[in-house]
């Protein structure tokens, strides 16, 4: 960046106290709140409140929260889209709309919200409806419909500049062991810069996240060809594809030959996971492996473990086709150790668990890795001839025929 575009940037620490100011207004709000109950309390104790009195008074509670609520949005989701990252990642509290919120996200959570607010002081109007002026009524009523239509325009658009976002980068062609396992696959565009996924950072819906989850080429469990598979059965797959497995933070462990479809189904799940709401990360073995050594070297290796959780789905692609440097097995260890019970993995892999000593080149640290990976997975073995095989065998069968 230019001097001149650095010092512009900076400017935006100007806005910091303002949400400070917000977090002021927030305390205001809760003396508002304890104020308004104490109030309740004390006519409910005296006999002095009737039922439409305590609704009134509830729904005044109600409000308070609400806006609340709003505050807390702004500040929270403003200052991390506007001014600086906070650094959540891996905060057990950390809200689920923060993993995904940017300035578009932002406007449609505060319209929503801004709607929600006007439906209770709507309510409290016709609750209280014989000493509110009919004038007051419908106002207040064109006033609400006018805050759902702006909300409703806003949630329109949002998927539209989403999609054109999208499409404004350019797609890369697929690669990996078994990238081209299944027909019909839509190719994502996923840069890479030394191992690594470049494009991280969480996308308004659906579609971004899976954009920026790095899958090298676009997978759906419909296009997957589970003909040539004598096992697992189609109950298998149906069960994985409602991806409950990353609410238990369980793991699906996928193991096969070449060409059985391991990471076609490893890329689907992840697709839909990202469909569900979660955010993913794709890489090889060998490129987590690249990855963390990197951290480790500049002593940052604690803070990207605990960056990933951020990510409730990592998957792991290509576990045995080369056998890992002892450093490289002891990190992809640390990966999976810190994972344990806390964040979900899909790990595909063309070795038996019971042979990955063999890949990571120290029986301790293989068994190690396998408890906790096997812990708590779904672990299925793709049974049947290679997809690829199977290609070549028709074609030439193909060409005897029309000899």
């Amino acid at each position: 960046m230019t001097t001149l575009g650095c010092a512009l940037f900076a400017t935006r620490w100007l806005q910091a106290p303002l949400y400070f100011g917000l977090v002021a207004a927030q305390g205001v709000y809760v003396y508002k709140f304890f104020n308004e109950l104490w109030h309740l309390i004390h006519h409910v104790v005296s006999g002095q409140a009737d039922e439409t009195h305590v609704m009134l008074a509830v729904l005044k509670l109600v409000d308070v929260v609400m806006i609340a609520n709003l505050l807390i949005m702004v500040i929270v989701g403003g200052y991390e889209t506007f001014v600086s990252r906070i650094g959540l990642q891996g905060h057990r509290d950390q809200p689920e709309w923060l993993s995904h919120v940017n300035s578009n996200v932002l406007k449609v959570k505060l319209a929503t919200a801004i709607v929600g607010i006007s439906s209770v002081h709507l309510l409290q109007m016709f609750v209280d409806v014989h000493h509110t002026p009919r004038h007051d009524l419908l106002w207040g009523t064109v006033i609400h419909m006018a805050f759902i239509a702006s909300a409703a325009i806003l949630a329109y658009m949002s998927g539209p500049m989403a999609a054109h976002e999208a499409r404004a980068h350019p797609v890369r062609e697929p690669s990996g062991a078994d990238a081209a396992a299944a027909p019909g696959a839509v190719s994502v565009p996923a840069q890479r810069d030394g191992g690594r996924a470049l494009r991280e950072e969480p996308g308004t819906g659906a579609e971004e996240r899976i954009e920026a989850a790095g899958f090298p080429s676009r997978k759906v469990l419909e296009t997957f060809d589970d003909g040539h598979l004598r096992a697992p059965g189609p109950e298998v797959l149906a069960r994985l594809g409602k991806v409950g497995f990353v609410d238990r933070k369980a793991n699906v462990v996928l193991l096969g030959g070449p060409g059985t479809g391991k990471t076609h189904l490893a890329v689907a799940l992840g697709v839909r996971a990202c469909q569900a709401g979660h955010r993913v990360l794709f890489a090889t073995a060998a490129e987590w492996a690249a990855r963390l050594a990197e951290a480790e070297a500049g002593g940052r290796l604690r803070q990207e473990l605990a960056r990933l959780d951020g990510y409730p789905v990592l998957v792991v692609d290509e576990v045995g086709y080369e056998p890992f440097e002892p450093g490289a097995a002891r990190l992809l260890f640390r990966l999976v150790s810190h994972r344990y019970e806390r964040a979900s993995l899909i790990v595909t892999g063309n070795r038996p668990l019971g042979q990955w000593d063999e890949v990571f080149g120290d029986a301790a640290t293989a068994a190690a890795t396998v408890d906790r990976l096997a812990h708590h997975a779904e672990v299925v073995a793709l049974e049947g001839d290679s997809y690829r095989t199977r290609r070549l065998e028709g074609a030439a069968v193909a060409g005897w025929v029309t000899r």
